[in-house]
């Protein structure tokens, strides 16, 4: 697994109304946290462990564009994630469940090709909403370089009775592509497997057999 690198991390104990209504903060919660790291997809799936642990929502999310490689300045990375919550306490705690789960969630690497194919076993509010799924719907969170995602994409689909919910048609803001399937825990974990698998015959042969043979 590739570590994620947290770069910054601050606290807003009471945001003014107007930059709260800015971001997407639903009224009655001024106190922000906010955290920039080098892996956004990961980042991601670290916000949704934190409404499941703390009162909060995530109200901002975005990913900057070409990825962190290419990251503006020291402390941007490839992704911006802004907690709301009624209290500071409960960001912090939010936060601190989010900063936890990135110790165990990144990508894996294959051939110099890199991508995340991760079991979100019970959904939190952020990622059932971006699903449109109901909260505690487990998701198989896939995620990959463009021509590799689509691949692995198929092989996910057929490999287990899962749904397509949400795809990432290639390029997302960093080139990457992939998509949100949700199913039963076991199903998800085995789209998953696939999706990894697909991914390194790609990294394998990215010109396929066919072409190799002609």
């Amino acid at each position: 697994m590739i570590p994620v690198k947290v770069l910054a991390v601050q606290y807003l104990a009471n945001a003014s109304a107007a930059l709260c209504k800015g971001l997407g903060a639903p009224k009655g919660y001024p106190s922000l946290g906010m955290l920039t790291t080098d892996s956004d997809d990961a980042t991601y799936i670290a916000l949704d462990e934190a409404t499941k642990a703390a009162e909060v929502k995530v109200c901002y999310g975005r990913s900057f564009y070409a990825g962190a490689a290419n990251a503006s300045t020291p402390y941007a990375g490839e992704v911006i994630g802004i907690l709301a919550g009624a209290t500071p306490g409960a960001v912090r705690s939010g936060m601190e469940a989010a900063l936890s789960a990135l110790q165990h969630i990144g990508f894996e690497s294959v051939n110099d090709v890199t991508y995340l194919a991760h079991t979100v076993s019970r959904s939190g509010a952020f990622l059932a909403k971006e699903a449109g799924v109901e909260e505690g719907t487990p998701l198989a969170y896939l995620i990959a370089p463009p021509l590799e995602s689509m691949y692995a994409m198929d092989a996910a689909l057929k490999a287990a009775d899962v749904k397509l919910c949400k795809l990432y048609a290639p390029p997302s803001e960093t080139n990457f592509g992939g998509g949100l399937l949700s199913g039963t825990q076991s199903a998800c974990q085995a789209a998953c497997a696939a999706f990894a698998q697909a991914v390194a015959e790609v990294a394998d042969r990215p010109k396929g057999a066919e072409y190799a043979a002609g």
